[in-house]
C-alpha cells in the first residue's frame, strides 16, 4: 500500500512495540537456536571472567601487598593478565558467531521481502512508487544491519555483566552495593521515554528516506532525465532533492540529539557514585565497622565494571526501540497480502493446446468505482486468433491482464482449456501463455541474456532463429559485438521498433501455445510492420493468438475481432462482417484511415 508522505514535523502517533512485534522479530533467530546457546555460554564465561578481576585486586591491595608477598603478587598479576586475555579471545569468538547467526538473519529476512513482493500483483506495483519498495529493502532491512548482527549479542552480554556485577558487589557488602543502585530505578525511567523519542524520529526518517529514494529511481533514470532536460526543469528537482535531503539530515540529528541531555544527566550522576562510595565507606570505617580497604577498592571497581555495561545496556534499549520501527515497516510489507496467490493443489498444464474462453467475465481495479469489465464471453478456439479493439478506455489491455493472470476476475473465470487459470501453478501458465507488451524492458545486459531470460538453456542458433521470426536478427548481428552487445539501461540504444522486435523474440524463444500481443507491433514503421506482419502470421500457424491493438490494420485477417466498447462487447465478427455491419469497428476503421490518409499523401503534393 502507499503510504501518504507526511511532512518532518509531524507526529505519526508511532505506538510503542507490541509483544506480538517482539516475539516476531525473536523467531527470526528461531532456526540459529544451537549457535546462539554457545554464544550465551561464552558470554557468561566471559561475564564471570570479568567479575573475578575485582576480587584479585583486593587480595593484592589487603594481602600481597601488605605482607610483601611478592610469590603471591606475581601470582596475582598473572592472573589479572589471564583473565584479560581469556575473555578477548572469548569476546572474539562470540563476535564470530553472533556475526555469522546475524547476516543469516538479514539473508533471510531480504530474500523473504523480496520473494514476497515477486509474488505481489501488478495493482500493488501500480499503487506504489518503486523508490518506496527499493527503500523498503535497501534503507530499512540495511539500517537493521548493526541491530541484527551485535545489538542482541550486546545486550544478552551486558545484562549478563550487570547481573553477575551485582551478586559480586553485594557478596563484597551490601551496604555499599545498595547505595550503588540509587541510580537504576531513575535511569530506566529516562531510558523509557528516550526509546519512545528515538522510534517516533526513526519512523519519521525511514519514510523521509523512501521519498529521497522514490525521487532518484525517478528522475536519474534514463527516462527521468530526458524528461528534465526537455522540460526545463532541472533545477525544480534539484531543489526539490535539496528540501528532501535537508529533510533527512535534521531527523538524523534529531534522532542523534534525541534524549542527549537526559544522558548526560545519568552519566553524570553515574561519575558522581565511586566519589561518594569513597565517603560512605570512610564513614563506614570511622564507625568501627570492618570494611577493609580492599574491599572498598574492589567494590568501587566493580561500580565502573556495572555502570559501563549498564550504560551500554540502556543504550541498546532505545536502539531497540527505534529498530522496531524499521521492523515494522518490512512486517508490513510482508503482511501486504497476495492478491493474485498460487491456490492449494494448483495444477500444471502439461501439454497445453491452446483453446481461452473468457465465460461471463467481471473485473474493476480496486478503488476504480466502476467496473472496467463487464459480462465478457468470449470463445476462442486453440490454433485461431482473437483481435480485440476499441476506443482509448474501452478494456482491450485489462482483457489482456486477466488471461494472462496478473489480475484475478471478480466474477465469472477466464478458460484454458477449460481449467480455471486460477487453477493452474503460476509456472504452467506463465509457459502456456507468451505477453509481448508496448511498454518493453530490457534489462542492462547483453542481447543473448535478455533472450535468454525467457529461455535460460537456449542455444545461439536457437536465439538467433526467434530474432530472425521477429524480424531483428539483422539488427542484431551488425552490433559492435552481436548478440554479445550490452543493450544499455532500459535498452535505449535501439530504436522502439527494435526494443519491441527484440522482446518479441524473447517471448517466440519460449514456444508458448498462447501468444498474448498488447499493442506489441504499435512502435513499428509501416515497412517493418508488414515484415512483422508476415512473421507474426508464420508464428501464429498452430497457436492461439490474441491481439490487441488501436491500428487496425494488423488484425484484418484475424479468425475473429471483438470490439469492446465501456468494458462490454459491442460486436464480434470477422473483418469483412464486421465492416458489412457498419456498426462500431466499421466506424473505427473509417476513424483510421482517415488518420493515415494524410500520411500516406505523396511528397510535394
Amino acid at each position: 500500500m502507499r503510504e501518504v508522505p507526511r511532512t518532518v514535523g509531524e507526529d505519526p502517533g508511532t505506538p510503542p512495540p507490541r509483544r506480538e512485534e517482539v516475539r516476531r522479530v525473536l523467531r527470526l533467530f528461531r532456526p540459529h537456536t544451537r549457535p546462539l546457546g554457545l554464544v550465551g555460554v561464552l558470554i557468561a564465561l566471559s561475564a564471570v571472567a570479568g567479575v573475578a578481576s575485582p576480587f584479585l585486586i583486593r587480595e593484592v591491595v589487603d594481602v600481597a601487598l601488605p605482607r610483601g608477598d611478592l610469590r603471591l603478587l606475581a601470582w596475582l598479576a598473572v592472573g589479572l593478565i589471564g583473565i584479560v586475555v581469556a575473555t578477548t579471545a572469548l569476546d572474539v569468538l562470540q563476535s564470530l558467531l553472533t556475526t555469522r547467526v546475524g547476516q543469516a538473519v538479514m539473508h533471510g529476512l531480504r530474500t523473504a521481502l523480496y520473494s514476497h513482493l515477486q509474488r505481489m500483483s501488478l495493482g500493488f506495483f501500480a499503487r506504489t512508487r518503486t523508490g518506496e519498495v527499493q527503500s523498503r529493502i535497501a534503507n530499512d532491512i540495511g539500517a537493521l544491519q548493526t541491530v541484527v548482527t551485535s545489538t542482541g549479542a550486546d545486550l544478552v552480554q551486558n545484562l549478563a555483566t550487570v547481573v553477575v556485577t551485582v551478586v559480586a558487589m553485594l557478596a563484597l557488602d551490601w551496604r555499599l552495593a545498595l547505595f550503588s543502585f540509587v541510580v537504576l530505578p531513575f535511569s530506566v525511567w529516562l531510558n523509557r521515554r528516550v526509546g519512545r523519542l528515538r522510534r517516533r524520529i526513526t519512523a519519521q526518517r525511514q519514510r523521509q528516506l523512501a521519498e529521497m529514494s522514490a525521487t532518484v529511481e525517478e528522475t536519474l533514470s534514463i527516462s527521468g532525465i530526458l524528461l528534465t532536460r526537455t522540460t526545463g526543469r532541472t533545477p525544480e528537482v534539484v531543489e526539490r532533492f535539496t528540501r528532501q535531503s535537508d529533510d533527512v539530515a535534521r531527523l538524523e540529528v534529531g534522532s542523534e540529539m534525541a534524549g542527549r541531555w537526559q544522558w548526560s544527566l545519568i552519566t553524570l550522576t553515574m561519575a558522581a557514585v565511586p566519589a561518594l562510595t569513597y565517603l560512605l565507606g570512610g564513614w563506614i570505617r570511622g564507625t568501627g565497622t570492618a570494611l577493609s580497604i580492599g574491599t572498598l577498592v574492589a567494590l568501587v571497581t566493580l561500580q565502573a565494571q556495572l555502570f559501563r555495561p549498564l550504560g551500554a545496556l540502556l543504550r541498546i534499549v532505545v536502539r531497540l526501540h527505534a529498530s522496531m520501527a524499521l521492523f515494522t515497516r518490512v512486517f508490513e510489507y510482508l503482511d501486504t497480502p497476495v492478491e493474485v496467490a498460487e491456490r492449494p493443489g494448483a495444477v500444471d498444464l502439461p501439454r497445453p493446446r491452446g483453446h481461452v474462453r473468457f465465460a461471463g467475465v467481471s473485473f474493476a481495479y480496486p478503488g476504480a468505482g466502476q467496473d472496467t469489465l463487464t459480462g465478457i464471453d468470449l470463445d476462442v478456439p486453440a490454433g485461431t486468433s482473437l483481435a480485440v479493439v476499441g476506443t482509448t478506455g474501452s478494456g482491450k489491455t485489462t482483457l489482456g491482464y486477466l488471461l494472462a493472470r496478473l489480475y484475478d476476475v471478480d466474477s465469472g473465470a477466464v478458460l484454458l482449456d477449460g481449467h480455471d487459470v486460477r487453477d493452474l501453478t503460476a509456472r504452467s501458465l506463465s509457459d502456456a501463455v507468451g505477453v509481448v507488451t508496448q511498454e518493453t524492458f530490457l534489462l542492462h545486459a547483453s542481447v543473448a541474456d535478455n533472450l535468454r531470460f525467457a529461455k535460460p538453456d537456449a542455444t545461439d542458433e536457437e536465439l538467433r532463429r526467434a530474432a530472425r521470426a521477429a524480424q531483428v536478427d539483422d539488427v542484431l548481428s551488425a552490433l559492435p559485438q552481436g548478440y554479445d552487445t550490452v543493450v544499455g539501461e532500459r535498452g535505449y540504444r535501439f530504436s522502439g521498433g527494435e526494443k519491441q522486435r527484440i522482446a518479441l523474440a524473447r517471448t517466440v524463444l519460449r514456444d508458448p501455445p498462447v501468444l498474448l500481443l498488447d499493442e506489441a507491433t504499435s512502435a513499428l514503421d509501416t515497412r517493418t510492420e508488414r515484415a512483422m506482419a508476415a512473421a507474426l502470421a508464420e508464428l501464429s500457424s498452430g497457436r492461439t493468438t490474441v491481439t490487441i491493438a488501436h491500428r487496425l490494420s494488423t488484425v484484418r485477417d484475424a479468425d475473429q475481432i471483438v470490439v469492446l466498447d465501456r468494458g462490454r462487447v459491442a460486436e464480434v465478427g470477422t473483418h469483412a462482417e464486421l465492416l458489412a455491419r457498419g456498426g462500431r469497428y466499421a466506424g473505427l476503421v473509417a476513424a483510421d484511415a482517415a488518420r493515415a490518409e494524410p500520411l500516406e499523401q505523396p511528397a510535394g503534393s
